[in-house]
């Protein structure tokens, strides 16, 4: 199995108060961004991103650590699972030029919005069935994504990240390590319908065969 690796040590952390949004989510905005659509994108901030544009201060300092973990070069190519807009696929094709790269994402609005430059190397698709031959890509790279499907189809994502990898992989998920950031997880959760802690997650992964590389995100 992989190991547990904070490859998004250099992403911008945005200062938070949880608790303050926790008291102000509710199950219709829930349902709301578990749509996926204009709302959670470029909607109200009740019910996802509240403006979803390009800024380079994000993804620029993170791909260099991606390209020294999975050794990245102009003849790698690089698979982003929850890609919205491309903006972390423009960032990585911009800093290693020649780079082949592939996203992918459910939501009809965020493929139609995505970066231009981007445009040709993006599509819909589902995490659970990846439209891809075995063993296709260097790197599968799947941020904040297969949380947001009911277990047993997580696992089955994470079965399909196994297949189209030819060995390289990277994966974060909602986690908590105590109850304390168990309570702030569930209030502060728009989208995932699977949260399980740090060890749970562990087994998990033993469970349905994913042998990738994997970080916790916990607000």
């Amino acid at each position: 199995m992989g190991r547990e690796i904070d490859l998004l040590e250099n992403y911008p952390k945005a200062k938070r108060n949880v608790d303050e949004r926790g008291q102000t989510k509710t199950e219709e905005d829930r349902a709301i961004a578990r749509r996926f659509g204009k709302e959670f994108f470029d909607g109200d901030r009740r019910h996802g991103y509240g403006g979803f544009s390009y800024q380079s201060r994000f993804w620029q300092p993170v791909i260099p650590t991606f390209q020294r973990h999975f050794g990245l070069t102009e003849k790698s190519s690089v698979l982003d699972i929850g890609c919205g807009k491309g903006f972390m696929l423009h960032d990585m094709a911009a800093l290693i030029p020649g780079i082949t790269v592939a996203g992918l994402d459910i939501s009809q609005y965020a493929i139609e919005k995505a970066m231009e430059d981007m445009k040709p190397y993006v599509r819909v698709g589902d995490a659970r069935s990846l439209p891809f031959p075995d063993k296709t890509f260097d790197a599968v790279i799947c941020i904040n994504t297969v949380h947001n499907l009911e277990r047993e189809e997580c696992g089955k994502a994470l079965r399909e990240i196994e297949r189209v990898s030819r060995g390289g992989s990277f994966i974060t998920v909602d986690a908590y390590r105590t109850e304390e950031e168990k309570r702030r997880m569930y209030n502060w959760n728009l989208t995932a319908k699977t949260i399980m802690s740090v060890d749970e997650w562990v087994a998990f992964f033993r469970e349905v065969g994913y042998t990738g590389d994997y970080f916790w995100f916990i607000p």
